[in-house]
């Protein structure tokens, strides 16, 4: 039996050399074994738990664990007569060397939640037979109309999630898949207690973590399925382009190949062939694309393979060694690496000379190949992935999730929704229980895809959610009347898509700066609200909400507006501290369960005092999200904060530091200044110079004067109070390699709200009474204690959304 001992360290054992990274031996040190039995101790808090009968265990890279070889923590191994103790400073495994049986293994999570619900037995799933599991995803909602199952996370309210390797295929020396039969025990036991994002963190070191996604994914994508041409599609770019609304990535969908096809070479579905009479030129079109700030994704459905139509049909046949004058079929076979060889390089790269960026995997037709095990939707998005990579570009791949592990290879494409308010509200704690699994980059189809009714709110409410998710696509199904441009919608609503489109391009400096803290320190974008505060109940109780990356709290609005108030509701968890809402400046007492009311225009985003949030400084910033030459932060007083804005030269994976500028932003309450910069690392693709916007979110308005220095000596600074209550401060051509200062005073506080002009504003929009309106707003502007006024409102005659809208306010400061 193996087990760590005191002497010098034993090397890890040699994997096999792989086309991927990957180190799958563990070091041998972490090992407890015997002739059936292994236990591997990757982490304080994560085992993995082997038995086979016949001894041979499993050191190939499998779907899920790439990297098994981890440091190894400090550990205690207690034999005993009858069994063995593993124990770390996190869990105590019992187990009596026989096979996996409830009675004979058992791991108890230390110091969790209490010693009945914190201990797994083999096969038991808990009390509600997940074992308090809080889920992770799924590998579609292709017609989903509301919330579905989901497969388990590896975070459980109970403190320990077990994740079944047992069938997952693995790779072999030439990192071909082979296929496991699932007679032999592989678990992975995840026993973090409540630390879920420790959990999180310890999965992505064995599985591999989130790659850097290329800036530009970060913006707006729009996409249709549509029967485009050239020139439709290039006079719809136009049009989005004269109405200020940017897309940094133009998805063309499948009618740009040959659809309409001889039965006999297939069903029309797969196709690497362009439709000359709707693109006569491509490179020519793609060109164009890429000329106004697009990347390119074409939609591809692989599994009909190649028909004798396909221009690349002569290639792929003299590839293979078959003979063309046949006119077969050649089919589709992941299993054959010669077929895959020529998939990639006669199909695809062809294609990608003439200027499509990836590809938009779109198999819809189940998990099975010719190899039992072996599912061709986990080698697509493998192979693609690590074929984009190529030549030293950033890779990326669009497809459906296909089990755990496959966080390594984004982007993720939910599916076919259905257009529905039930759809809406479950794809906010879609998204974030997602992260549970690691799978942090999902793309939905906004607005949905496909039957339902056109309802502009809806549309409007889900371009919001888009917003604030971690990819914004734009989709609908082929029908002439299912359109996501804005200008199909009411004027209102178009209004408030316009404002949100160009929101989330003002976000991609903070939004690439958590791209890069996905990928380096193994925290998706998007996390449940119990992965920063696990131990408050209310945190479990709230699943629309989320935060969205480290500064901010997103309720979404997913019902209809209620007709007397004007307003949606949703129900909200205020964490400890002081909150202020950063699209409409209230502030907001903490640590408390409240109803959220928003008029159309509005969602509830929510930072923290000490938030510090990068923006674009363009009012309407532009199609390829670059490194802009203004930047305004966001700064919310009452607290210390700090931020490093992370940008990248695009180049190569985004890990080498060689090609990241770091900009250190931080607040010192105490002294009231913000500072920005030098920038640190390489800069040469930075613009030479930046102005920066410093804008301080309800600040109070007794404020001294307001000073700005850069590199200690004076800078001319532009100082403005606005109308949304805000301090905005504006220094301009500041040299990247400098420091700024922004100096509003000591120990700054945020305003108290204006409850007048609030309440005002919810009244006027109300489709009540108007002496109803009119008693109200006396009643709640009295000059009386908050009790009375608040006793003096219930006794009124009034609808009870309208009143709980208007007491939103009266008590979001106490």
């Amino acid at each position: 039996m193996r087990r760590r001992t005191d002497g010098a360290p034993d090397p890890p054992e040699a994997g096999p050399v792989l086309p991927f990274p990957a180190r799958p031996v563990a070091d041998p040190r972490a090992v407890v074994q015997g002739d059936t039995f292994r236990i591997t101790v990757l982490a304080d808090g994560l085992l993995r738990l082997e038995h086979a009968a016949d001894g041979v265990f499993e050191d190939r890279p499998s779907t899920f664990a790439l990297h098994r070889a981890q440091p190894v923590p400090d550990v205690r191994v207690v034999e005993h007569a009858t069994h063995v103790e593993v124990v770390t400073s996190r869990l105590r495994l019992t187990y009596d060397r026989g096979p996996f049986a409830p009675h004979g293994l058992q791991v108890a999570v230390l110091g969790a939640v209490s010693a009945y619900d914190s201990v797994w037995w083999f096969g038991d799933g808990g009390r509600d037979g997940r074992g308090g599991n809080l889920g992770g995803t799924a590998r579609t909602l292709d017609l989903a109309d509301g919330a579905i199952p989901l497969d388990p996370g590896v975070v459980s309210r109970w403190g320990y999630a077990v994740l079944d390797d047992s069938r997952s295929f693995v790779f072999d020396d030439h990192g071909t898949p082979v296929p496991r039969d699932g007679s032999r025990h592989d678990l992975y036991v995840f026993a973090y207690g409540h630390d879920h994002a420790a959990a999180v963190r310890a999965l992505y070191a064995v599985s591999g973590p989130q790659p850097v996604l290329p800036r530009w994914a970060l913006g707006s994508w729009w996409s249709r399925y549509h029967r485009y041409t050239a020139d439709s599609y290039r006079a719809l770019m136009e049009r989005f382009a004269a109405a200020g609304l940017p897309f940094s990535v133009a998805v063309v969908d499948m009618d740009w190949h040959l659809v309409d096809i001889d039965p006999a070479h297939g069903s029309g579905w797969t196709g690497y062939t362009w439709n000359r009479e709707l693109f006569p030129d491509p490179p020519a079109f793609l060109r164009w694309l890429h000329d106004h700030g697009h990347r390119v994704t074409l939609n591809v459905h692989p599994a009909d393979g190649v028909g004798a139509h396909e221009d690349a049909y002569a290639a792929m046949c003299a590839a293979l060694g078959r003979d063309p004058e046949s006119g077969d079929p050649v089919a589709f076979d992941v299993t054959d690496e010669a077929f895959l060889t020529a998939y990639l390089e006669l199909l695809h790269h062809p294609l990608e000379a003439q200027g499509v960026d990836f590809w938009w995997l779109d198999w819809q037709q189940g998990g099975h190949s010719r190899l039992p095990g072996v599912d061709p939707l986990w080698v697509l998005n493998h192979r693609h992935f690590l074929d984009s990579a190529r030549d030293g570009r950033r890779p990326l791949t669009f497809s459906r999730y296909a089990g755990p592990g496959s966080h390594r290879y984004p982007v993720g494409f939910s599916g076919d929704t259905v257009v529905s308010w039930a759809s809406l509200a479950f794809q906010p704690e879609f998204t974030a229980t997602a992260a549970n699994i690691g799978y942090g980059w999902w793309s939905h189809d906004v607005g949905g895809h496909l039957w339902g009714v056109k309802d502009d709110e809806l549309a409007t409410r889900w371009v919001q959610l888009g917003t604030f998710s971690p990819i914004l696509r734009l989709h609908s199904s082929n029908n002439p009347f299912m359109t996501k441009e804005p200008w199909t919608f009411g004027p209102e609503h178009e209004q408030v898509q316009t404002r949100y489109l160009r929101l989330r391009h003002r976000l991609v400096p903070y939004l690439h700066t958590m791209n890069h803290r996905a990928a380096r320190e193994g925290v998706p974008l998007v996390v449940p609200v119990y992965h920063r505060w696990p131990h408050a109940d209310e945190a479990y109780t709230v699943p629309q909400q989320a935060c969205f990356g480290s500064e901010l709290l997103v309720v979404p609005m997913t019902t209809p507006r209620d007709p007397a108030s004007a307003t949606s509701a949703a129900r909200a968890w205020l964490p400890p501290g002081t909150w202020v809402d950063v699209l409409t400046g209230l502030v907001y007492d903490g640590d408390r369960e409240t109803l959220l009311h928003r008029d159309l225009a509005h969602l509830p985003v929510l930072a923290p005092a000490g938030s510090l949030v990068p923006l674009d400084g363009a009012a309407v910033p532009g199609n390829d999200p670059v490194e802009p030459a203004h930047l305004e932060v966001l700064v919310v007083v009452g607290a210390d904060g700090a931020l490093t804005l992370v940008e990248d030269d695009g180049t190569g994976d985004g890990l080498d530091d060689a090609h990241v500028a770091r900009t250190a932003l931080t607040w010192d309450q105490a002294a009231g200044t913000f500072t920005a910069g030098p920038v640190a690392g390489a800069a040469g693709f930075l613009p030479r110079t930046r102005t920066w916007t410093a804008t301080f979110l309800s600040a109070a308005a007794d404020l001294p004067p307001v000073t700005a220095t850069v590199d200690g000596a004076p800078a001319d600074a532009d100082v403005v109070r606005g109308t949304d209550g805000h301090l905005h401060v504006t220094v301009a051509d500041v040299p990247v390699g400098a420091a700024l200062a922004v100096h509003v005073g000591p120990d700054p506080a945020l305003r108290r709200n204006d409850v007048e002009r609030h309440v005002y504003a919810r009244l006027d929009a109300a489709q009540i009474a108007y002496e109803t309106k009119r008693r109200v707003h006396d009643v709640v502007t009295a000059d009386r204690p908050l009790h009375t006024r608040l006793a003096h409102l219930a006794a009124l005659d009034v609808p009870e959304p309208v009143r709980a809208a208007v007491e939103e306010v009266l008590l979001a400061q106490g």
